[in-house]
């Protein structure tokens, strides 16, 4: 990602942003200004990994498929020069490594001391209920030793429901939640510490979204190999 790209995209594209959606933002105290963090957000929507960035008070890097960043022609600069200004970071789903490679990708920039965004549902919720979270998050912050701010998002669905090609005018609700750190479970085998921490955030995305809960998983497109981990 270029951080130049970002700064100089964040500065046009938010500001009209905000005016269209005008997102009502709140908790982005609860946000860690420096160091490794991780934005496990509920997923409503294809926009979902543009309204966030906008409002978080760093830079949030999401994972997004290659595909976006290889297009030509002028659809394809636009399309490239978009998924650079949110932070995007490209990944290959057609690899056989896809969910790992996510994971290694997400861990170099916790490492790197930067924040980044992840959806533990896996894919979007096509219902609107809030789905069990997939343990790729807990990984991630027990791995880097970084911890969690839930973010509960209500209204991006009606910007750009599943299925639709364009946003369109709504209010956006954007709710960073206290941060959750994953020195509590630390000391517990690998695999429950997974799941509780991954637990506890979830019931702390509900909270703030304020959705129904489902009782299993959300079922993942064919396509979206990576998002077996929840990314």
């Amino acid at each position: 990602m270029s951080r130049l790209a970002y700064r100089v995209g964040h500065l046009v594209v938010a500001p009209t942003s905000k005016l269209v959606w005008r997102p009502t933002v709140t908790g982005t105290e609860n946000v860690p200004r420096t160091g490794g963090v991780i934005l496990a957000s509920n997923h409503l929507s294809f926009i979902d990994s543009f309204a966030i960035p906008i409002v978080a008070p760093r830079p949030v890097s999401f994972l997004a498929k290659s595909d976006y960043f290889t297009g030509t022609g002028v659809g394809g600069a636009v399309r490239r020069g978009f998924f650079q200004t949110i932070g995007a970071i490209p990944v290959d789903r057609h690899s056989s490594r896809a969910a790992q490679e996510s994971l290694d990708a997400a861990l170099e920039v916790l490492r790197d001391g930067r924040a980044f965004g992840i959806y533990p549902e896996g894919t979007r919720s096509r219902d609107g209920r809030l789905y069990k979270g997939r343990t790729g998050v807990a990984w991630l912050a027990l791995t880097a030793g970084v911890p969690v701010v839930p973010v509960g998002l209500r209204g991006t669905d009606q910007v750009q429901p599943v299925g639709s090609s364009f946003p369109r005018p709504a209010r956006v609700t954007v709710a960073f939640g206290r941060p959750i750190t994953p020195d509590r479970f630390a000391d517990l085998p690998a695999g429950k510490a997974r799941r509780l921490l991954t637990d506890e955030v979830m019931d702390a995305i509900a909270a703030l979204s304020g959705q129904e809960r489902a009782e299993g998983h959300n079922e993942l497109p064919p396509e979206s190999t990576g998002a077996a981990v929840g990314i």
